[in-house]
């Protein structure tokens, strides 16, 4: 497995208070990683870091094969070179239906020709298909988005994020909200994505995180805590009295 992030002795500090205290982080694609911690442990600013919403005081953060450093690069560049994001609060396109919510994230050619290959939206339309099967709501695709429970905006964003072709994506707490059925599938659906792809899941559910199944990274104070398993990481003495042991978690 290739490194495919690789975040490395990072810190910001926001005035006077160090979100972030020398952090480093490596994530392989493919893979799938919980990202677990007490509220205002860094799990956020992470992401926003990662995503270029935040640019860090001090360190480094290098993507792809190549380790293309993303200190630097605007957040749509950084979105184009594939990292996507999604955050915890559902955004569609209420009043557009499955399809077509599908249809304006599909990662298509822009210019003044693309549209006229015709081979092109049979592709477009195969994948919509595709994508909609990954995420469960083949039988929703004409359904306005407006009219879907929580939980299948949720997917539909996922899916969304995934026609965009992602190599890593960053998902901000998907169980929040959910059913417990719901969030069975949710997992299934982060699951499949993380095969072909990095998937980095900030959660506080311990339930949903076990049912991921994945190496598990902790943070406190703005750098890591603990790594490993669920088992390895929530039987850690100091992970039990920063984070597990209070009743806020």
């Amino acid at each position: 497995m290739n490194t495919l992030l690789e975040v490395s002795g990072v810190s910001v500090t926001f005035d006077g208070f160090r979100a972030i205290n020398n952090l480093s982080i490596q994530v392989a694609q493919p893979e799938l990683r919980a990202v677990i911690g007490p509220n205002g442990a860094g799990k956020t600013t992470f992401m926003d870091i990662v995503t270029g919403k935040t640019k860090p005081d001090t360190g480094r953060v290098l993507f792809g094969d190549k380790g293309v450093s993303l200190l630097g690069m605007s957040e749509a560049d950084i979105a184009n070179a594939g990292i996507g994001r999604k955050f915890q609060k559902p955004t569609v396109f209420e009043d557009q239906t499955v399809r077509q919510n599908l249809a304006m994230a599909l990662k298509n050619p822009r210019g003044p020709f693309a549209v006229l290959f015709h081979r092109k939206t049979t592709e477009g339309a195969a994948r919509i298909e595709e994508l909609a099967e990954e995420i469960g709501l083949t039988d929703q695709l004409t359904r306005i988005s407006g009219e879907l429970s929580h939980g299948q905006k949720q997917w539909l964003e996922i899916g969304m994020l995934l026609a965009q072709d992602p190599r890593l994506l960053l998902v901000d707490e998907p169980a929040a909200g959910m059913t417990a059925e719901e969030r069975e599938k949710t997992t299934d659906i982060l699951k499949r994505a993380a095969e072909t792809r990095a998937v980095v899941v900030v959660e506080h559910d311990m339930e949903f995180v076990r049912r991921l199944d994945c190496k598990v990274t902790v943070l406190h104070e703005g750098s890591v805590l603990a790594e490993g398993s669920l088992d390895h990481v929530t039987s850690n003495p100091t992970v039990i009295d920063v984070y597990l042991g209070r009743s806020d978690a």
